[in-house]
Formats: structure tokens, C-alpha cells, sequence
């Protein structure tokens, strides 16, 4: 999201804003060598204010729709979100140890109990825990700044006495964080912001250490909101916490259970749909608790967004499909961080890349990078593969579907579902077939098909894996943010949406240069000065661009 722009006035007192904020810092260095405990951690990462942007609405979903009363078991057999049995596989984004002969079994329907003796969650199968457990074992080996941080905090315990509700991605990498937040004080119950890329493994490992999950691969719609309330909606439990990505959780939340809502002491939100949804509560007066941005930090979206994407988008393709790349004609739409992590992949291997911007000034940027900038319709009838990166709806159109070639690949990088027009393409006179998990072929009366990865859902997630260390960057910012937000002495943050302060980004950063066994350069006294810097930072204003 770029930064709000606005009359002189403004923009002077934003870098008035940045001067104090560094000169607050101040006393802080960021450099590997420095030991800062978490009450000067609290005392200065202090969020900056955004000026709310004015951006196009995105609409939430009907209440009517979202807050249906919960279903008969019979009822929730129609799965609105996946279209076959085999929607349901439990092929994780890594390696998936289920046992097929309980797949048919809705996880609602059974009884399950924790080596503890607790049935406080409900995943695939709790057996699973110790496989799950070497998979986040895998992951800690790639997450050492976290864990450093961790240990650093563990025994101030600065989450002590928070209830933390979170709904992101359950993967090997987000349990990290999860267990980290634990040993940092804090209770948890999450459940999963993606019906497709939850690893039942990991699910039941955090369930045996305590941790009450309601997840699993393969959700249904219903399934997928009644984890959330069961995560909420616990006797003698008032969650203060919100780790958020979407903002399905929060939404959820604010409209069932407002008397909750209004004792939660701050939100962490970490997708450009969510920060977007948590705008407009602001907007209309109707945001009654602070909120962080994550989205739109530094190290969010140069890293997670940017490098991540990168890599990940081939490897979501080759998992799926074996396509290959080379020659391949490939619409990218959207050249945010996600959308130049993915051409920047593609044309690596030889993929013939066209965009498709609103803003002139990606437009500009994919032009000036060797792409050609085009309308949708445009190349519609040639491309071989479309991916969808904006965040937006209806990016691609049951139109357009229909004039796509035979073959044409169609799948989504964007967190939310709706880039796809997918339900267009639940009708009688087209043919959908389930070829492997994840994929589907939409078959059209004359016999053409059209590949649907993930039914439109966030591909990376869905159907392969990220690298851990970006992901490592983003959830030690998140960590940051939660503790800031929740021993804020009051008033600090009013009911607002904040975004993370420069000098957490560059302590973010610098957590992470030891993996690279690398070496910043100081500056000396002199330099300092002329630059008009702190030497141990912030080095940039709040308002660079990086």
C-alpha cells in the first residue's frame, strides 16, 4: 500500500513525526552486539499513525451469508468450497502423514482427547502430533531470530496474562510463532485463515502441547466459520489479543460478539485484505480497539511479500501442474510486491510475461522492468497462464474464462479468494473434474478445459510450501507488534490503525543479518551528523520507499 499523500501541511508534519520518533530511539542501537531488554523494547517501538488512505471499498460479505446459524451435520455435507470428496485430502504443503481411512469422518464428528486428557480443539487427527512436531522442528532450524528473540524475552514473560485468538495459516512456520507467543506468557486458541492450507500434522502437534486449535485441510464454509467461533466463543475465556490474516476473525468477532470485542486491547493484522477491512471500521467510526499494521511494513513487504512470492510461485506451478515455464505466455495481474516477486520468477525461466496494472505507477515500473503492460482482454485468447496478485475481486471474469484456450492454467498469489470469479463457474453446462489435490479441470460443452488451481485460493499455501526464513522475518515482527500492543501504557494508542515504527523494522532486519554472517557498516560521529542521524538509527524517514 503506498503512503498517503496529502496538502504540505501534512506531509510536514508526518517528517516532524519521524524526526521525534528518531530522536526518541535515540538511545537504542539495533547492531548484533547490543542487549535490549523487553521493557525498552515496549518503551520504544511506539507504532506511527497512518493517515487513512482513501481506497477503493471492499465490500464485506453479506451478514446474512457470513452469520447463518450453524448447519445440521447432514447440512454441512454441501460443501460450498470444495467440490468433490478429494477436495478434502489431507495432502499438506509438505508432507502429510494422515490416515486416508478416517478422511471421510468430519473432524466435528469425533471425539478426541490430548495426551493431557484435554478435547479442547478439533483437528484431523491428534496422532498425528508427533510427525507434526518434526516438521516444526525443521522449520526452528531456519527461524533462529525468532527463536533468539525468544529467548532474549522468555524469562521477563511479556505476554503474561494475554488470551490471544489468532487465524492464520497453521503451518510448521506459524507454529513457531505460536509457541513462541506461549513462551513469551501468552494463551492461545487459533484457528486457520485458509481452508486449504492448514498441515493437519502441525495442527495436532500444537493441540498435545496445549494449545486449543480448530483446523484441518479441506474445511468446509461451514467448517471454516465454526472453527472461528469455537476459537471465540470459550465458557470463562475473554480473549484480549487479536493476531489476525484476512481479517476474518476480527470481522467475526466485531459482528457476533461486540461486548467481547470492545475488551480487546489491540489487533495484529498482517494482510493487505484485512488492513484494508480494519481501514474501513476506522472510516465509519466503528474500530473501538488499536490496531497494527503489519501488512505494510518494511519487512513485510519487501520480504514475505517480495522474496517469498519469488520463490514460491514456481514452485506452487510445478507442484500442481509440472507445467514448464520456458516459452510460456503468462498474465501476472497486479506488479505489487507480490506481483513483482512473480514475474521476476518467471521471466527468469524463460516465461513470456505481460502485465496488468490500474496504477501508473506499477504500470510504469513493469514497463521500465521489460514487461509489456496490457488490458486482460487483450491477450485473453493466448496466454497459457493467468495469476492473479492484486487483492482485488472479479480480476478475472466468467467471460474471460470462457474465451481462454484449451489447457490455459488459472490460480491465484492474492490472499483472498474472490480475484476468481470461481463461482461463476458452478453451473450445470460446465463439468468440473478432480485431477490431483488441489486441481481441478472446468470443462466446457465443446470439450475445452481450463485448470483451477486451489479453487482460486492463495496458491502458495494452498498447494506447495514458503520459505521458512521469510516467514521467519514476518512472524518476529508480528511477535514485536503484539508485545508493543499489549504492554502499551494507556493512551499510547487510541482506536486507530498504526503502523510499525521504522526503528522495529530495522531491529527486524538486523535479528536476521547473523544467518548471513553479515556486517553493517557504522557511522562515525562526523557522518552522523552530517546526515542528521542517530547512529544507531532509524536511517531512514518514515516516509522512504524502499
Amino acid at each position: 500500500m503506498s503512503e498517503p499523500t496529502g496538502e504540505v501541511k501534512q506531509a510536514s508534519k508526518e517528517v516532524k513525526e519521524s524526526e521525534n520518533v528518531a530522536e526518541k530511539y535515540s538511545a537504542l542501537t539495533v547492531s548484533k552486539n547490543t542487549e535490549m531488554n523487553m521493557e525498552e523494547l515496549s518503551s520504544a517501538f511506539s507504532a506511527v499513525p497512518t493517515h487513512k488512505p482513501v481506497k477503493k471499498q471492499i465490500q464485506f460479505v453479506e451478514d446474512k451469508q457470513e452469520f447463518s446459524r450453524f448447519p445440521t451435520k447432514a447440512g454441512r455435507r454441501s460443501l460450498s468450497r470444495s467440490i468433490s470428496q478429494s477436495s478434502t485430502d489431507s495432502y499438506s504443503s509438505a508432507a502429510s502423514y494422515t490416515d486416508s481411512s478416517d478422511d471421510e469422518t468430519s473432524p466435528r464428528d469425533k471425539t478426541q482427547v490430548n495426551s493431557k486428557g484435554s478435547s479442547d480443539f478439533c483437528v484431523k487427527n491428534i496422532k498425528q502430533a508427533e510427525f507434526g512436531r518434526r516438521e516444526i522442528e525443521i522449520a526452528e532450524q531456519d527461524m533462529s531470530a525468532l527463536l533468539a528473540l525468544r529467548k532474549r524475552a522468555q524469562s521477563e514473560k511479556p505476554l503474561a496474562g494475554a488470551k490471544i485468538v489468532g487465524c492464520t495459516h497453521i503451518t510448521a512456520q506459524t507454529a513457531v510463532l505460536i509457541e513462541t507467543l506461549v513462551a513469551l506468557g501468552a494463551q492461545c486458541r487459533w484457528t486457520a485463515c485458509n481452508i486449504y492450507s492448514t498441515q493437519n500434522e502441525v495442527a495436532a502437534a500444537l493441540s498435545e502441547i496445549g494449545v486449543a486449535v480448530f483446523a484441518w485441510k479441506g474445511e468446509s464454509e461451514d467448517d471454516f466459520w465454526w472453527c472461528i467461533d469455537r476459537c471465540v466463543n470459550n465458557e470463562g475465556w475473554q480473549p484480549n489479543m487479536i493476531l489476525d490474516d484476512g481479517g476474518d476473525l476480527t470481522h467475526w468477532m466485531y459482528k457476533k460478539y461486540p461486548n467481547v470485542f470492545k475488551k480487546i486491547r489491540g489487533i495484529v493484522e498482517e494482510s493487505v485484505t484485512g488492513v484494508h477491512r480494519l481501514y474501513q471500521l476506522s472510516k465509519a467510526g466503528k474500530l473501538c480497539v488499536p490496531a497494527m499494521n503489519v501488512n505494510d511494513s518494511v519487512t513485510k513487504q519487501k520480504f514475505d511479500n517480495l522474496y517469498c512470492c519469488r520463490e514460491s510461485i514456481l514452485d506452487g506451478l510445478k507442484r500442481t501442474t509440472d507445467v514448464m515455464f520456458g516459452g510460456k505466455q503468462v498474465v501476472v495481474c497486479g506488479y505489487g510486491e507480490v506481483g513483482k516477486g512473480c514475474c521476476a520468477a518467471l521471466k527468469a525461466l524463460g516465461a513470456i510475461v505481460y502485465i496488468t496494472e490500474i496504477d501508473p505507477i506499477c504500470a510504469l515500473q513493469a514497463c521500465m522492468d521489460g514487461f509489456r503492460v496490457v488490458k486482460l482482454n487483450e491477450v485473453i485468447r493466448q496466454v497459457d497462464i493467468i495469476i492473479t496478485c492484486t487483492g482485488n475481486k472479479n480480476v478475472v471474469t466468467r467471460d474471460q474464462l470462457d474465451r481462454m484456450k484449451n489447457g490455459s492454467i488459472v490460480c491465484n498469489m492474492g490472499h483472498s479468494n474472490t480475484e476468481i470469479d470461481v463461482a461463476s463457474l458452478r453451473t450445470p453446462e460446465l463439468t468440473w473434474e478432480r485431477v490431483r489435490s488441489q486441481v481441478d479441470h472446468v470443462i466446457w460443452p465443446d470439450g475445452k478445459r481450463v485448470i483451477l488451481l486451489a479453487e482460486g485460493r492463495l496458491l502458495n499455501l494452498s498447494c506447495s510450501t514458503v520459505p521458512t526464513f521469510v516467514l521467519s522475518i514476518t512472524a518476529t515482527t508480528q511477535a514485536l507488534a503484539m508485545i508493543e500492543l499489549y504492554n502499551a501504557p494507556e493512551g499510547r494508542y487510541k482506536q486507530d490503525v498504526y503502523l510499525l515504527p521504522k526503528k522495529m523494522d530495522e531491529y527486524v532486519a538486523s535479528l536476521h543479518l547473523a544467518t548471513f554472517d553479515a556486517h553493517l557498516t557504522e557511522l562515525t560521529d562526523e557522518q552522523a551528523k552530517y546526515l542528521g542521524l542517530n547512529k544507531n538509527g532509524p536511517f531512514k524517514p518514515n516516509y522512504y520507499r524502499y
